[in-house]
Order: structure tokens, then C-alpha cells, then sequence
């Protein structure tokens, strides 16, 4: 049987659990830094937050011992520069390599997995030819070793080793590896009884494709992606993508036929089980789709779909509006479970710019992110996600503040509202407008702790400041012409994986009247919208939520009462 494992990159959350049966969930432990822990501490770390899979990118010696005793699954790498040795296997260099880098470690250490290269059609394409030789040489040697049950042969491959990728249906691989290297490396997956890895960053997809949503992207509720070719309709790009992987996998013949013909891989079959790589989103940068609320808003609703599947669902118009597609699965493999891998465990400054934002921890091991992932379950854990502010700090004097709200100001902070003359230039002192400057700057680059320190002149609370200006008030509210069974869908997503705080809309709380749908889905809109920063896309809710410019109650009685938005957003 092969399994296809999806090795997923980028994720930035804080805490990692697994699953007893279905999915799990770990984390890549990459190590291109200059100020990371020592492997022993890192080895607590994983302990301590529960990390059962982890995968290096080598054999290092010292990260390998530290692994030892603690039953964490390690997958290691024969990297891309010993990839030809491996093929070639001069005076038995796979054997003597399985000896020193596995075998001398298991089981002490519980190596799993040996990744035979890394991305070798994007990154090494001249090492096509070797890949698969190299494989099954690797893998002799583990049989020779008495090992080839415990430890599986694999080699990660880029989403971009597709030609076609939309619809899913039409998934294809590129003509230059589908017969030559894919099909006979499915072969040798399948005689193994081994897995695929592929690597998926679903946020270059949304980069590059204009008009998408970015709720599509990010697990929220959305209208969803017709298939038109396979009838099915995908509401999330992570299934999609998916997918075209298992239909490009079931387009390749098998290379022990010597004819042509589609290899007998269909979705009832049972013969391709999906587990996944590497896959994510980054929590900075990236044209401003990479934040903290977007990267965590990804991994909830990735997790629900690891860990448990998406049974919180919904139907509108014959659809799901929470973005699930199947317990566990994708539309086209309903059933699979997926195991993932997280890049990364830290932020690794020592990568590529775009490449350095995608890690749990910063490497002083504090988490990325105050509001924890439930990797037990999936989604968050335990209540709402907590909104937080940068105000000035007026401890430093105004000769400081002045010298941050310069740099805020100049560095994309939009600082029109406090000039002469505009809404928001009463009070005119130092302290107010520094604390405008701040914040704007703060919430624009996704509130991480860094774009709120301005040299000590800046300080992060998580409540609204009292009495700060908002030059251009907005409010998320409910659109009663979707109906009842839409809204229900929409506030069920909004109160539970979406954090938004429900609780003054439970009976006999302060908001609970008028017990209408729309009253209470205009009240959970609203604190998801006000939470996420008011940030675009926020306030759809496939069609069930509508901003607008003046309190709810100003324009209607229909809404909540204006009390009721005014606090607790």
C-alpha cells in the first residue's frame, strides 16, 4: 500500500499534540540558525508540549543521541549532495550509511523514516535519474540490517512537481519525471509498503491566483470551488491541493506494465492512504498575507482536519459552509488519514528571508503565538482568541516617542487621522499620538510582539485603551436575507473554531435577547470581525455577514441592542 505523506511547511503555533489513532501531528526541526537551543533543551521542549514525530533535515549525531529514550519518531535525511553515492553504492556506501545513521542509533532513538533527498526535482533535478536507485539501495540496506520493517524509504517532492494542479481532477505530474521517475517510484512505495511525501504551501497558490479568496485559503467559511470535471466542490485550497495529488498519483501507469493504461488506484479502492508533509502558512511578510491571526486561523482549521476530521457542518445550497469537506479526508479520499509535519519548530534566521517566518517558537523556546493550537482535538483551545493594542508608553518621555512615532509613521503606520484638523489630532500630545501611530503600526503587521517595542517606547495590553480614537468606525453584522439555516452555520464557526466571545449571547446572559438567529449572529459576526482586526475577508461568512459604517442599532432594531457592541468585541 502507498501512503501519501504531505509534509506540511509553515505553520507557527505553540503547542503540538498527537492523536492516538487517525492523524498526527509534528513538527520539522530545522537548525539553518545562528541562536537556537542546544539539542538537549530542545528535546525538553518537544517533551514538554507533547511532539510524538519529528523530522531532521541530516543524522546529526548530537541531535540523534539527545532523541534517544524519549519515544519521539524521528525521520532523518540522506541529504541531496549524498543522494548520488547512495545510487551509485560504491564499496557498499548505502549499507555502511544505514550502519552508521540509523542502526546505530534504533532503537533507542525511534528512526521511522529516511528521506532519501530533499525536493531533488526542484532543488537538484540533475540527481532525477539516481533518485529512485538511490531509494531502493537504501532501502536493500535496511533489509540487509534487519530493519526494513520499522524504517520506511521516502523522498519529499514540491507541490510544484505537478504540471496541472486545477481542477483537482486534472492533477497531473510533469512529463519529464511522470514515467521516467514517478511511476516507478510509486512502484517501490507500493512494494514497501512506504509513503509519498510532498511538500505544500497552499499561500503561494492564493499569491499567484487572482480573485481568491483568502477564506478558501485559510479554513474559513466560504462559497466554495467547483470541480466541474469530478462533481465535487472543495472549500478549502489545502483539499484541492491535496487532491491533485492522489489524481496524479492514479494517472501514472505502473512501470511493471508494459503497456499504458491508468494505474488502479480509485478512491474506493483502499490502496493509497494520504498522510501529509510539509504544509503551512508563514505569520509575516508575504505581500501581507502572512500574520499571526492568518497563520493561526490555517493550522485550526488544518488540525480539525488532521486530527478529527470537520464534523461541525452545515448545509446551504447543498453545501458545507465550514470549510469541511469529509471526516479526515479530502472530497476525493473521504476516508484517509493525513499525518503532518510542521515547518518548522523555530524561526531560523539564517534561511532565506521569506523562508524564516514559519516556526512554533522563537528560538528563546517562547511560542510564536499566546493563543494555543488544540493539537489533541484540533481548532483552539479553551475560549476566544484574545485581541490585543500597542499603546505608547509614556514612562520614556516624548523626545522618544517622538523618535518612534517618526519611524511608525514613516515605516506604514497611516498616520493621516492625526494630523491637524483630522478626527483623531484631539488629544494633541505626544503620548495620544504616538499610541494612534503604534497601534496602526502594530495591527498592520499582524500583531507580533516585535512591531510593538519601538525601543522600549511601545507596550502591548489586550484591552481596548480607553478613550483611543477610531477615525473610521466599522461593525460586522449579520445578513438576515441568507437565512436561518446559514446564519446557524456562520455563527456556529464564529463561536467555536472561529474564537469569537459567545458568551454574552448564552441564555439569560446580557445579550441573549432578542433571541433571534440574526440578532446572535450579528453579535458573534461583530467579535470575530473587531478581534481579527477588521482585517478584509473577516466579515463574509459565505455571504451571511455585511460591514457596516454606524452602530447596528442606529439603522435598525432588528440587531442587538448598540450596548452590546460596544463592549466585548
Amino acid at each position: 500500500m502507498t501512503r501519501l505523506l504531505i509534509v506540511l511547511l509553515g505553520a507557527a503555533l505553540p503547542l503540538l499534540f498527537s492523536l492516538a489513532e487517525g492523524g498526527e501531528v509534528g513538527v520539522c526541526y530545522g537548525r539553518v540558525a545562528t541562536d537556537l537551543p542546544d539539542p538537549a533543551s530542545v528535546v525538553q521542549l518537544l517533551k514538554k508540549n507533547s511532539i510524538t514525530m519529528v523530522r531532521i533535515y541530516d543524522t546529526d549525531p548530537t541531535v540523534l543521541r539527545s532523541l534517544a529514550n524519549t519515544n519521539i519518531k524521528v525521520t532523518v535525511e540522506l541529504t541531496n549532495e549524498e543522494l548520488p553515492l547512495a545510487a551509485a553504492d560504491q564499496n557498499n556506501f548505502a549499507l555502511r550509511w544505514v550502519q552508521s545513521n540509523v542502526k546505530a542509533y534504533y532503537p533507542a532513538t525511534l528512526i521511522n523514516g529516511v528521506t532519501i533527498g530533499n525536493e531533488v526535482f526542484k532543488e537538484a533535478s540533475h540527481l532525477n535519474s539516481q533518485l529512485v536507485p538511490a531509494m531502493k539501495n537504501v532501502q536493500a540496506a535496511l533489509a540487509k540490517l534487519g530493519l526494513a520493517d520499522a524504517v520506511k524509504v521516502t523522498t519529499p517532492i514540491a507541490f510544484d512537481a505537478l504540471k496541472t494542479s486545477f481542477p483537482p481532477s486534472a492533477g497531473a505530474f510533469k512529463d519529464d519525471i511522470a514515467l521516467s521517475v514517478m511511476s516507478p517510484m510509486v512502484d517501490f512505495l507500493q512494494q514497501t509498503g512506504s509513503y509519498l511525501m510532498v511538500n505544500f504551501y497552499p499561500y503561494l497558490a492564493y499569491l499567484d491566483t487572482p480573485g481568491m479568496s483568502i477564506n478558501y485559503l485559510l479554513f474559513r467559511p466560504n462559497n466554495g470551488v467547483p470541480d466541474t470535471v469530478s462533481g465535487q466542490t472543495y472549500f478549502s485550497l489545502f483539499d484541492a491541493e491535496l487532491d491533485a495529488v492522489y489524481y496524479a498519483m492514479e494517472k501514472l501507469p505502473s512501470s511493471s506494465m508494459h503497456v499504458g493504461g491508468m494505474r488502479k488506484l480509485t478512491a474506493g479502492g483502499g490502496s493509497l492512504d494520504v498522510h501529509q508533509g510539509e504544509h503551512g502558512h508563514p505569520n509575516k511578510g508575504h505581500k501581507g498575507v502572512g500574520t499571526p491571526q492568518n497563520a493561526q486561523d490555517f493550522m485550526a482549521g488544518l488540525t480539525l482536519q488532521v486530527l478529527q476530521g470537520n464534523s461541525a457542518t452545515a448545509a446551504a445550497n447543498g453545501h458545507n459552509l465550514l470549510a469541511a469537506s469529509a471526516v479526515r479526508g479530502t472530497p476525493h479520499r473521504p476516508n484517509a488519514d493525513l499525518n503532518v509535519y510542521i515547518f518548522a519548530l523555530f524561526n531560523e534566521n539564517n534561511k532565506p528571508e521569506d523562508e524564516q517566518d514559519f516556526g512554533l517558537f522563537y528560538p528563546n523556546q517562547q511560542p510564536v503565538y499566546p493563543n494555543p493550537i488544540d493539537f489533541v482535538h484540533g481548532g483552539t483551545i479553551g475560549g476566544p482568541l484574545q485581541a490585543s493594542y500597542c499603546v505608547a508608553n509614556a514612562a520614556v518621555g516624548d523626545v522618544a516617542l517622538q523618535a518612534a512615532l517618526d519611524y511608525a509613521c514613516g515605516n506604514g503606520a497611516d498616520c493621516s487621522a492625526i494630523q491637524s484638523g483630522k478626527p483623531c489630532y484631539e488629544p494633541n500630545t505626544k503620548l495620544a499620538h504616538a499610541s494612534y501611530a503604534f497601534n496602526d503600526y502594530y495591527q498592520k503587521n499582524g500583531r507580533v510582539r516585535s512591531a510593538c517595542d519601538f525601543s522600549g517606547a511601545g507596550t502591548i495590553v489586550n484591552q481596548a485603551p480607553s478613550g483611543a480614537c477610531d477615525p473610521s468606525p466599522s461593525w460586522c453584522v449579520a445578513n438576515a436575507a441568507v437565512g436561518d439555516t446559514r446564519l446557524q452555520a456562520a455563527l456556529d464557526y464564529a463561536c467555536g473554531r472561529g474564537g469569537a466571545d459567545c458568551t454574552d449571547i448564552q441564555p439569560g446572559a446580557r445579550c441573549f435577547d432578542p433571541d433571534t438567529k440574526v440578532a446572535h449572529a450579528s453579535f458573534a459576526f461583530n467579535s470575530y470581525y473587531q478581534r481579527r482586526g477588521r482585517a478584509t475577508g473577516t466579515c463574509d461568512f459565505a455571504g451571511a455577514g455585511t460591514i457596516v459604517r454606524q452602530a447596528p442599532s442606529k439603522f435598525t432594531s432588528e440587531f442587538v441592542r448598540d450596548s452590546c457592541f460596544k463592549k466585548r468585541k
